[in-house]
Protein backbone atom coordinates (compact mmCIF):
# COMPACT_ATOMS: atom_id res chain seq x y z
CA UNK A 1 0.00 0.00 0.00
CA UNK A 2 1.37 3.37 -1.00
CA UNK A 3 2.23 5.80 1.53
CA UNK A 4 -0.59 8.34 2.67
CA UNK A 5 1.00 12.01 1.58
CA UNK A 6 -1.28 13.78 3.00
CA UNK A 7 0.74 17.60 4.82
CA UNK A 8 1.89 20.55 3.94
CA UNK A 9 5.15 21.04 1.75
CA UNK A 10 7.41 23.47 1.64
CA UNK A 11 9.74 24.80 -1.31
CA UNK A 12 13.23 23.32 -1.32
CA UNK A 13 14.20 24.26 -5.10
CA UNK A 14 13.64 23.48 -8.88
CA UNK A 15 15.85 22.89 -11.77
CA UNK A 16 14.58 23.84 -15.82
CA UNK A 17 11.38 25.95 -15.11
CA UNK A 18 12.35 28.36 -17.60
CA UNK A 19 13.22 26.18 -20.12
CA UNK A 20 9.79 23.90 -19.47
CA UNK A 21 7.27 26.71 -19.09
CA UNK A 22 9.20 28.30 -23.12
CA UNK A 23 8.76 24.49 -24.68
CA UNK A 24 4.50 25.41 -23.12
CA UNK A 25 4.87 28.55 -25.18
CA UNK A 26 4.23 30.73 -21.98
CA UNK A 27 5.33 34.30 -22.33
CA UNK A 28 8.48 35.49 -21.17
CA UNK A 29 6.89 38.09 -18.68
CA UNK A 30 5.03 35.14 -16.95
CA UNK A 31 7.95 32.43 -16.82
CA UNK A 32 9.62 34.90 -14.92
CA UNK A 33 6.90 35.31 -12.23
CA UNK A 34 6.91 32.02 -11.94
CA UNK A 35 10.35 31.11 -11.71
CA UNK A 36 10.34 33.65 -9.00
CA UNK A 37 7.65 31.89 -6.64
CA UNK A 38 8.71 29.74 -3.93
CA UNK A 39 5.13 27.95 -3.61
CA UNK A 40 4.31 25.62 -0.76
CA UNK A 41 1.52 22.42 -1.14
CA UNK A 42 -0.76 21.42 1.08
CA UNK A 43 -1.61 17.72 0.20
CA UNK A 44 -5.17 16.28 1.21
CA UNK A 45 -4.58 12.26 -0.04
CA UNK A 46 -7.38 9.86 0.85
CA UNK A 47 -7.66 6.45 -0.81
CA UNK A 48 -7.08 7.20 -4.68
CA UNK A 49 -8.20 10.09 -4.45
CA UNK A 50 -5.70 13.76 -4.17
CA UNK A 51 -6.36 17.11 -4.21
CA UNK A 52 -3.16 19.25 -4.06
CA UNK A 53 -3.06 22.99 -3.05
CA UNK A 54 -0.67 25.11 -4.34
CA UNK A 55 0.02 27.76 -2.12
CA UNK A 56 1.90 31.11 -3.62
CA UNK A 57 1.96 34.97 -2.50
CA UNK A 58 -0.29 36.21 -6.36
CA UNK A 59 -2.56 33.08 -5.96
CA UNK A 60 -3.56 29.65 -4.52
CA UNK A 61 -4.20 26.98 -7.27
CA UNK A 62 -6.16 23.66 -6.63
CA UNK A 63 -5.50 20.32 -8.38
CA UNK A 64 -8.25 17.37 -7.67
CA UNK A 65 -7.37 14.41 -9.02
CA UNK A 66 -8.09 10.39 -8.49
CA UNK A 67 -4.34 8.30 -9.21
CA UNK A 68 -4.02 6.75 -11.82
CA UNK A 69 -6.82 8.11 -14.38
CA UNK A 70 -5.90 10.25 -16.67
CA UNK A 71 -7.57 14.10 -16.14
CA UNK A 72 -7.53 16.96 -17.72
CA UNK A 73 -5.45 19.91 -15.80
CA UNK A 74 -7.27 23.36 -16.19
CA UNK A 75 -4.73 26.44 -16.36
CA UNK A 76 -6.94 28.94 -16.76
CA UNK A 77 -5.86 31.22 -13.59
CA UNK A 78 -2.65 30.60 -15.36
CA UNK A 79 -3.01 30.90 -18.86
CA UNK A 80 -6.19 29.79 -20.08
CA UNK A 81 -5.05 26.06 -21.18
CA UNK A 82 -6.54 22.39 -20.29
CA UNK A 83 -3.48 19.94 -20.45
CA UNK A 84 -3.16 16.49 -19.74
CA UNK A 85 1.01 15.51 -19.40
CA UNK A 86 3.59 16.76 -17.06
CA UNK A 87 6.71 17.03 -19.42
CA UNK A 88 6.70 19.70 -22.77
CA UNK A 89 8.87 18.76 -25.83
CA UNK A 90 11.72 17.18 -23.92
CA UNK A 91 11.72 19.54 -21.30
CA UNK A 92 10.85 18.48 -17.49
CA UNK A 93 10.95 20.55 -14.39
CA UNK A 94 11.67 18.93 -11.30
CA UNK A 95 10.43 20.75 -8.10
CA UNK A 96 11.66 19.30 -4.57
CA UNK A 97 9.22 20.34 -1.23
CA UNK A 98 9.87 19.45 2.03
CA UNK A 99 7.69 17.93 4.11
CA UNK A 100 7.09 20.42 7.27
CA UNK A 101 4.08 18.83 8.74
Amino acid sequence: MPPNLTGYYRFVSQENMDNYLRALDINVVLRKLVCLLKPDKEIIHTGDHMVIRTITSLRDYVMDFDLGVQFEEDLGPVDGRKCQRMTAEDEVCVQVFQKVK
